[in-house]
């Protein structure tokens, strides 16, 4: 049995090569994951950068693809669906980080902005795992919170969060079809109703909202996950009070859970002894005013986003 993975996804070798004899184990950057790369592997794992489709998987010996990613919007799903290929992903992983992420934004914005009402009201557009963790979080810091999720029929409208928040934040997949697609959710139309001191939060996914109509409409925002990933533009990030590069997940208790979600997944699909990732301790930074150190860095070095997303130390 052969295993190609992204050798950006941590604990997984480690834990594959000492208890998993029978397995060749094969990481790469994830751009070198070729249609060549990948044509006698049984197994697949991803992270976002790995566009998973025919023309990738076409001819090759694939049975399962997992990302180790909460998002699947690079997995073509419906090709894996028609060609047989068992796909999984990770819900709800890194949750806990991402929120993490937003408290600091909350904690700085606050900080920054004395001027700003108290209490501050707060729109979670999405209420899944990351979403709910969110409001909850929101509740305990004494703010006003307001939910919205057509698809679970939670919450106000869309035009409600726009009229009435101090901040937007999005914790949506990103969709084109179907009857709530999200691809550009925060556009020009949404921004026009909301206030002109609004702050717009993408830790979602690239796409969630229209950087082009940020920028026009001159809201403030902190971005995560860009449109366009790694390339990403410059006016959005020059006009960005906080940006980051797509990190917003990344802790070590995040990055665990995703790798221990895929190693359960192929541990069942063939047959193979569950391991367990042990705990691990880590030097990130969490000390005052990581996001602003981290976009001021970013700022200084747009073209470095991949390098700077790679190098980054674990929270």
């Amino acid at each position: 049995m052969k295993l190609v993975f992204d050798k950006a996804i941590p604990f997984l070798a480690e834990a594959v090569r000492a208890s998993w004899q029978e397995v060749e184990c094969v990481a790469m950057e994830g751009e070198a994951i070729t249609p060549q790369a990948v044509r006698n592997a049984d197994v697949l794992v991803v992270r976002t950068r790995t566009q998973v489709n025919k023309a990738l998987l076409d001819g090759s010996m694939v049975r399962l693809v997992c990302t180790a990613t909460i998002g699947f919007d690079h997995l073509d799903t419906h090709y894996l669906d028609e060609a047989g290929i068992a796909w999984s992903a990770c819900p709800g992983c890194n949750a806990q980080a991402v929120c993490d992420y937003v408290r600091e934004v909350l904690e700085e914005y606050e900080q920054f902005d004395l001027r700003c009402p108290k209490p501050l009201t707060i729109g979670v557009v999405g209420v899944g795992h990351v979403g709910s963790l969110v409001a909850q979080m929101a509740e305990r810091r004494g703010m006003n919170v307001l939910l919205c999720d057509p698809p679970k029929n939670i919450g106000v409208s869309l035009d409600v969060i726009a009229c009435n928040s101090d901040i937007i934040t999005f914790h949506t997949p990103l969709t084109r079809d179907g009857k709530y697609p999200t691809y550009h959710l925060c556009d020009t139309s949404l921004l026009a109703k909301t206030k002109a001191t609004v702050l717009i939060v993408n830790a979602a996914r690239g796409g969630v909202v229209d950087e082009a109509a940020i920028r026009m409409a001159k809201r403030n925002c902190v971005i995560d996950t860009w449109e366009n990933e790694p390339t990403i533009d410059k006016q959005t990030l020059a006009h960005a009070w906080r940006a980051s590069m797509h990190i917003a997940g990344y802790s070590l208790e995040g990055k665990r859970n995703a790798t221990q979600m895929c190693l359960d997944r192929i541990a069942e699909a063939f047959g193979l002894p569950r391991l367990s990732i042990p705990v691990t301790a880590s030097n990130g930074d969490t000390g005052k005013d990581w996001l602003e150190r981290i976009s001021r860095q970013l700022k200084a070095e747009p073209d470095a986003f991949e390098s700077l997303r790679k190098t980054y130390v674990l929270r």
